[in-house]
């Protein structure tokens, strides 16, 4: 027998021959294979083994004859999938990337899912690889489907699994590994990262074959990592940079898209739930909830080519997932700080909840409101109590507004009409945040209208004019201007 090839041990592409370990869900995935008919759905994230396990199971079931292997990547496996329900007995069926299929192709597919297991076909079987949620979505175009399919999450696998696919590969080359422990934390439950970086090491110990005698790698994984690292740069750091900087780049503002690339590749799973991260992320809700609510992530994630090979987004779901194993490695891998500085942002760190909270009387809602929209397409945190209403439903409103005007907004902008000194709302406003009056805290805007002498303890700090009789958007702009370089002077700071 030919002594095997290091890219035949540790594989990076294909199905394993050496190192091939079976995952905690193979007896569930044995089980629903072999019953007739019933559509299988095995979900997860790239590179976690769910290929790889299926095709090894219809092997121990004696299914590999007649199994057509179909990519949703492919135009001409798609225009075979959608004439599937025509097609009658064509045995066993693999669709690959579930998730890249039009909506009608999905819909009809779980139409025709459903036919097979209450016909409890033994002609054709279906069987549906996705990634994380690809279950939920199959279901969402066919509700009934529930009980005729099974859904298999392949979660990351147990690091106890990963260090038996090293010393499977490991073994097989006659060799022992330094940096196992290393590997599996880096791998982070997957199996193609563990494989890849297995590779790594035994290349740079310049074991390529099996040796005759047992060799005993020694190397530094720190220094594997940093090489994977720079390589895998030249392919992917064009487009994080890219995605970073988003469809309108603020150097100034919240880095909302960083912030969703940074969450991702923090995150334990390969697969971020926007609306949880937001909750999770109270000073970013504003700056990430206007990208995701208005679609320019989804524009952003859509029109770049690149992007979307590496990230598919749920609009639906509100999902980012990850699909391409070395893409995790890489984000997984990046330096923030110095990555966020390079890209000129002037800050990813804030010590604030807020940037700005407005201060205004009712009848100056419509002013409030524009100078809102602007500085919140500058993608920066603004406190402006119509976004706010929801949250402060049955909650103390004096107590859900003291601290925001106290500390947790970095400036406050006072819109000072003839109005405001009427108002109670405006009377409690203020007395929160009328000690931070010279602390180059507070922003007074006064109104041209106001009796001379209203606002005369407000004069001591700088502040802008506002004239009503002028047309009120060129002010707008250059006042938002203004607050924007105000802002990046205090970042910079």
């Amino acid at each position: 027998m030919t002594e095997p090839l290091l890219e035949q041990v540790f594989k990076i592409g294909g199905v394993p021959t050496y190192t091939f370990v079976e995952p905690e869900e193979y007896p569930d995935l044995l089980l629903s294979l072999r019953t007739p008919g019933r559509g299988a759905v095995i979900e997860g994230p790239s590179g976690i083994g769910k290929t790889t396990a299926v095709e090894k199971a219809l092997q121990a079931l004696g299914m590999t004859g007649g199994v057509t292997k179909l990519s949703s990547r492919r135009p001409q496996d798609v225009e075979y999938i959608e004439a599937l329900p025509g097609l009658g007995g064509v045995g066993v069926v693999i669709v690959d990337d579930f998730h890249k299929l039009p909506d009608r192709t999905r819909a009809a597919l779980a139409d025709y899912m459903k036919t097979l297991a209450d016909e409890e076909s033994e002609k054709t079987k279906i069987i549906v690889v996705g990634i994380n949620k690809a279950g939920e979505n199959l279901i969402g175009f066919a509700h009934d489907l529930v009980n005729r399919l099974d859904v298999i999450p392949f979660e990351s696998n147990p690091d106890d699994k990963v260090h038996e696919l090293i010393k499977l590969g490991a073994a097989a080359l006659n060799v022992t590994i330094n940096v196992e422990d290393e590997i599996v934390a880096a791998a982070q439950g997957s199996f193609y990262l563990a494989q890849m970086l297995s590779q790594e090491v035994c290349k740079r110990a310049k074991v390529i074959e099996r040796p005759a005698v047992q060799q005993a790698i020694e190397v530094s994984f720190e220094s594997i990592r940093a090489d994977v690292w720079e390589r895998l740069a030249k392919v992917f750091r064009a487009r994080c940079e890219r995605f970073c900087r988003g469809t309108k780049m603020r150097p100034e503002g919240r880095a909302p898209y960083l912030h969703i690339l940074r969450w991702l590749a923090e995150g334990s799973e390969w697969t971020l739930s926007l609306r949880d991260a937001i909750r999770q992320h109270p000073s970013m809700r504003g700056s990430v909830g206007q990208v995701v609510d208005k679609g320019y992530l989804r524009d952003l994630v859509r029109d770049d080519t690149e992007i979307s090979a590496a990230i598919h987004y749920d609009v639906g779901a509100g999902q980012l997932t990850v699909e391409d194993p070395q893409f995790i490695f890489f984000i997984r891998n990046i330096p923030w700080k110095t990555f966020a500085a390079d890209l000129g942002f002037m800050s990813v760190e804030f010590a604030n909840r807020y940037d700005f909270a407005l201060s205004f009387a009712g009848e100056d809602r419509a002013i409030a409101e524009a100078l809102f929209k602007f500085l919140e397409e500058a993608q920066i945190e603004v406190f402006y109590d119509k976004n706010e209403q929801h949250r402060i439903l049955a909650a103390d409103v004096e107590e859900y507004l003291r601290p925001i005007y106290q500390s947790e907004a970095r400036f406050v902008i006072v819109l000072l009409s003839k109005f405001y000194p009427k108002k109670l709302w405006t009377k409690f406003e203020s007395d929160q945040f009328k000690d931070r009056f010279g602390k180059d805290s507070v922003i007074p805007i006064w109104f041209t209208e106001a009796p001379p002498g209203l606002f005369d303890e407000t004069r001591k700090v700088g502040g802008i004019t506002f004239d009503r009789d002028k047309s009120a958007a060129p002010q707008i702009r250059e006042i938002g201007e203004l607050l924007l370089r105000k802002l990046a002077e205090s970042r910079q700071g």
